[in-house]
């Protein structure tokens, strides 16, 4: 079946309450010529529909309760959220699209919560990176560079209340939906998360570090630095490493 045929039988169809388009297709300019169509299908009950996958539609199927937690904080399924982030709702009759906006963005207590979270696990991670660096372990210094990463980006992305990327859509999202500062820009930050994954680990995790740490403490979290007490210096360069 084509997108276009499954979608005008969901459109006419009374136990679709709701038809949601994610993926590549949702955001505009993602699509390549290998994308599928991903859809959540909300019904009033789980027997109305089957879920499928295939080269053209991938159909995840869901009740309306179901659909309400889903990738939500507590539902086990937090790591989709980002799916909603930009989806567009082709069908609402039962309010999906309050649904989707909430899922596809943080709320202003959610950024609260989780940014001070996110950036704890930066600093930990790059503080491992840098010992392992230390002790001449290169593996294991770019391995903690590299998981250091993605709560970088999750922090960044929840001082501006937006879901972190996909990495599949990082640079998409960059360049489509800057943030809000030049150090943030698609050309000047994915080189330098590049650079983590290199060599020269050490350096880059550092700057990421001190690049971020006015704006961090600006933004009312410089009691996660100062708990990391004189291990500070290292972090940021200060000793010899």
């Amino acid at each position: 079946m084509t997108f276009d045929a499954f979608l005008a039988q969901a459109l006419q169809d009374p136990k679709v309450l709701g038809v949601v388009l994610s993926g590549s297709q949702a955001r505009e300019g993602a699509a390549t010529a290998h994308s599928d169509h991903d859809v959540y299908l909300i019904v009033t009950d789980a027997s109305a529909a089957t879920p499928s996958r295939g080269a053209v539609l991938d159909v995840a199927v869901m009740t309306l309760d179901e659909f309400r937690a889903h990738a939500l904080p507590g539902s086990g399924t937090e790591w989709n959220r980002y799916s909603f982030a930009y989806a567009k709702v082709l069908k609402d009759a039962g309010g999906i699209g309050e649904l989707v906006a909430a899922k596809g963005a943080l709320s202003p207590e959610e950024a609260r919560v989780l940014a001070p979270e996110a950036l704890g696990g930066f600093l930990n991670g790059m503080y491992r990176c840098l010992k392992n660096d230390r002790a001449g372990d290169a593996l294991g210094a770019r391995l903690d560079g590299a998981e250091s990463l993605p709560y970088y980006l999750e922090y960044v992305f929840a001082l501006h209340g937006r879901v972190r990327p996909y990495n599949k859509y990082l640079a998409w999202e960059l360049r489509r939906h800057p943030l809000r500062l030049p150090m943030w820009a698609a050309d000047e930050l994915l080189p330098r998360l590049e650079a983590v994954l290199s060599p020269e680990v050490a350096r880059a995790v550092r700057r990421l570090l001190n690049e971020l740490e006015p704006h961090a403490r600006a933004a009312g979290h410089g009691d996660v630095f100062d708990g990391w007490g004189e291990d500070l210096a290292l972090m940021r360069g200060s000793l010899s490493h």
